[in-house]
């Protein structure tokens, strides 16, 4: 689940609700999502949202419902993430703020009786070395100038994403100092909101910084790389080998699926596929 961070892409939806009222839209939202998708029948009278009778005509596949994950650094954002999400992701910020951002979202989980799980987003750029890592790393942004990464720069300035503010901030726009912590390199936020930053190195070096993130508390990783493809293969070729992966379980029933579409004829449609 995103909330949003740009307001004027948000405008352009339609959408004028400020930072915090967005998530108090996200929470009363999200608080009706998670009581249908586990079968009931909702009424709910919020500030943002009413719904009267809301259900679901199709249980999901997943039960009681697909795990919810959702990421923001605010303090509403950590607010909702403790009261209602399974999983809490981060940008990739250096070990330190990760690592406080995992405690202060533990205690307001804690104090309503709840844990949350940790996932971090991040690049890799992984070699045979770490020299081939870092010159890759270079290379990446060799065909920028100053001007273009000025005018990104001011683009994403006008976000009241605080995540983003905080992933603009380990640059501040500037070329010069972009490892902002062993072998984790800021440069593709010179230009790209969001996900700013990537492990860069050989393989167990990159694997060593997961293994650090690991050990604060992160359990998924959500990894990508450019050009995608080619990335993918360096990743699951120089890095996987050094990681101990757990593979996911997959979901044991597909539960009902009907043949007809119509949703006026829901209440017959049990009957109807038991007779065909």
């Amino acid at each position: 689940m995103v909330t949003g961070g740009d307001p004027e892409e948000l405008a352009g939806d339609g959408l004028f609700l400020t930072h915090e009222e967005r998530y108090q839209a996200s929470v009363e939202f999200t608080r009706i999502w998670r009581r249908v998708l586990e079968g009931e029948t909702v009424d709910y009278d919020g500030q943002h949202i009413s719904v009267k009778g809301a259900k679901l005509l199709y249980p999901p596949i997943q039960q009681p419902r697909p795990p919810l994950y959702f990421g923001g650094s605010s303090e509403a954002a950590q607010d909702l993430a403790a009261e209602q999400v399974e999983m809490v992701l981060t940008w990739g910020e250096p070990p330190a703020a990760v690592a406080e951002k995992i405690e202060q979202v533990r205690a307001k989980a804690a104090k309503l009786g709840r844990t949350v799980r940790f996932g971090i987003r991040l690049h890799v750029i992984v070699r045979e070395t770490n020299a081939e890592a870092w010159q890759a790393a270079d290379r990446l942004i060799s065909h920028l100038d100053d001007e273009t990464i000025a005018r990104a720069q001011a683009s994403l300035a006008r976000f009241d994403s605080v995540g983003q503010q905080r992933m603009a901030a380990l640059h501040g726009g500037n070329r010069d100092n972009l490892e902002v912590s062993p072998n984790l390199w800021a440069g593709v936020g010179l230009v790209r909101g969001g996900a700013g930053t990537a492990l860069v190195g050989d393989g167990p070096t990159v694997a060593a910084r997961v293994k650090e993130y690991a050990d604060l508390g992160i359990d998924t990783f959500i990894f990508s790389g450019y050009p995608h493809l080619e990335e993918s293969y360096r990743v699951a070729e120089l890095l996987f080998p050094h990681l101990d992966i757990e593979r996911p379980e997959l979901p044991k029933s597909a539960g009902y699926v009907s043949p007809f579409g119509e949703m006026v004829a829901n209440d017959i449609l049990p009957k109807a596929a038991s007779q065909s």
